[in-house]
């Protein structure tokens, strides 16, 4: 009876380590985005900010990237983005600025998965993320047919 009521309260601290190492993970970073607003046959630019937290930081070694699926009518300039397309990089944080043109109107939505590693003195994590980018497609600004003439005053 002893040896099973002492594999109960292992596996119940198992449990809870496994439930609070989930939770630990959520706490290790924040990934805050920039979600624009742009008109049909401009280009906007939204962002990806990974912030590292509680005395963890961005790997500066281990790939980061960030894979793009764009829906119809919304184009990015790469589907996939890596180190080297970073905007910023520091030991706390890493962000990624994405271009987006659009030929269709409407409310879109930018899927991402995010893989990077968190590391502090004496461990790392390999993270993955999924999140969406959501994309205001405006109208293109309607351009006049006839574009009044200017008159010049003459010179006295």
């Amino acid at each position: 009876m002893r040896r099973f009521t002492g594999l109960l309260a292992s596996v119940g601290t198992m449990s809870f380590v496994l439930a609070t190492g989930v939770a630990a993970v959520d706490s290790l970073y924040e990934i805050k985005k920039t979600e624009p607003k742009v008109a049909v046959g401009a280009t906007g630019t939204a962002s990806l900010t990974i912030t590292a937290k509680g005395g963890w930081h961005v790997n500066a070694e281990a790939p980061i990237t960030v894979a793009l699926t764009a829906p119809a009518g919304v184009t990015v300039q790469k589907a996939k983005l890596t180190r080297a397309d970073l905007a910023q990089s520091t030991q706390e944080s890493a962000r990624f600025d994405i271009p987006i043109s659009a030929t269709e109107a409407g409310k879109k939505t930018i899927n991402a998965e995010a893989r990077f590693v968190l590391c502090q003195e004496q461990a790392c994590k390999p993270v993955k993320e999924t999140l969406a980018l959501a994309v205001d497609i405006t109208p293109a600004p309607a351009v006049a047919a006839n574009p009044p003439k200017t008159t010049k005053k003459p010179k006295k």
